[in-house]
C-alpha cells in the first residue's frame, strides 16, 4: 500500500471515529441558508455525505487509472512478444540460408576427386573455420536478441518501434 493511500485511509478512519463519537452534534438540525432559501438540516451529516462522495469519486478515479495502466501494459507485452517472434523468425531464416550454403559447399566438395592437394585441404580448413565463426556469431546474435527481449518483458518497457 502506498504511503499516500495509507495516509488518506488514516484520515478517513479518524474522521469516522470523530463522527461516531460526536454523532449527536453531527445530527443536530441547524438553520442553513441555500442561496434563495433557508432550511433546517443537520450540517454534520451533510458534510459527512459530501466527504463520502468525494472519497468514492477518488476511489473510482484511482481504479480507472490502474485499469488503464494494466491494459496499456498488456498491450505493450503483446507488441513485445510480436517483436520477439519476428526476431526469432529472422534468425531462423538466417540459419536456413546458412544450411543451404553449407549444403551447396558440401555438394562441391563431394565432386572433388579423392586425391585432393594440400592447397585444397588448406582452403577447406579456412572455409570450415569461417563457417564455424559465422555459426557462432549467428548464435550469439540470437541469444542477445532473446536476452534483450526477455529483459524488456521483465522490466515492462515499451517496445522499440521498428525502423522503416
Amino acid at each position: 500500500m502506498r504511503a499516500r493511500t495509507a495516509f488518506l485511509l488514516l484520515i478517513l478512519g479518524g474522521l469516522g471515529i470523530f463522527a461516531a463519537l460526536n454523532w449527536s452534534a453531527f445530527a443536530a438540525p441547524t438553520s442553513l441558508t441555500l442561496v434563495f432559501t433557508r432550511v433546517e438540516a443537520p450540517l454534520g451529516v451533510i458534510m459527512l455525505t459530501v466527504t463520502t462522495a468525494i472519497t468514492l469519486l477518488y476511489a473510482m478515479l484511482v481504479a480507472w487509472r490502474e485499469t488503464f495502466a494494466l491494459l496499456e501494459s498488456r498491450r505493450y507485452a503483446r507488441e513485445l512478444e510480436t517483436q520477439r517472434q519476428l526476431a526469432e523468425s529472422a534468425e531462423a531464416s538466417r540459419y536456413a540460408q546458412l544450411r543451404e550454403f553449407l549444403e551447396s559447399e558440401l555438394a562441391v566438395l563431394r565432386t572433388v576427386p579423392e586425391t585432393t592437394s594440400r592447397e585444397t585441404m588448406q582452403r577447406l580448413d579456412r572455409l570450415e573455420t569461417t563457417i564455424r565463426a559465422e555459426i557462432d556469431r549467428a548464435g550469439n546474435t540470437l541469444a542477445a536478441y532473446i536476452g534483450e527481449l526477455e529483459e524488456r518483458l521483465n522490466r515492462g518497457d515499451r517496445p522499440v518501434p521498428p525502423s522503416s
